[in-house]
């Protein structure tokens, strides 16, 4: 990212709620509060260990947004059911049984508390 200032990401950081936002192939969303496991380089990490309708989600539809605090990533979210992200979401989440990792790189950034509001 063009002027990557490390204050948003600590909004991601390891163990912060943040919402993971989610559509289904017909436009469906879902939002869901998750438990960041951190930045592995520059992809956000996150374990699935109940989410359902946000797998079948991406499995359709690869769009995904994540809020922490005042900032939201809009970004393709890859799912990885084996290997190297697996492996580190299964030791981060030692207490939940861990069926994917979803892996996040940001690209677009946008800082929330700056965007004036809409009025209906």
């Amino acid at each position: 990212m063009k002027n990557d200032n490390l204050k948003w990401r600590s909004y991601f950081k390891i163990g912060k709620e943040i919402i993971l936002c989610t559509a289904s192939k017909n436009g469906q969303p879902n939002g869901i509060i998750v438990v960041s496991l951190g930045f592995f380089g520059k992809n956000l990490l996150i374990a699935d260990c109940q989410m359902k309708n946000t797998i079948t989600n991406l499995k359709e539809n690869k769009d995904a947004c994540v809020i922490g605090g005042y900032f939201k990533i809009i970004e393709k979210a890859k799912i990885f059911n084996k290997g190297k992200y697996l492996d580190i979401a299964t030791k981060k989440s030692k207490d939940y049984k861990v069926q994917h990792a979803i892996l996040i790189t940001p690209k677009k950034l946008i800082d929330l508390d700056k965007i004036k509001a809409l009025h209906f």
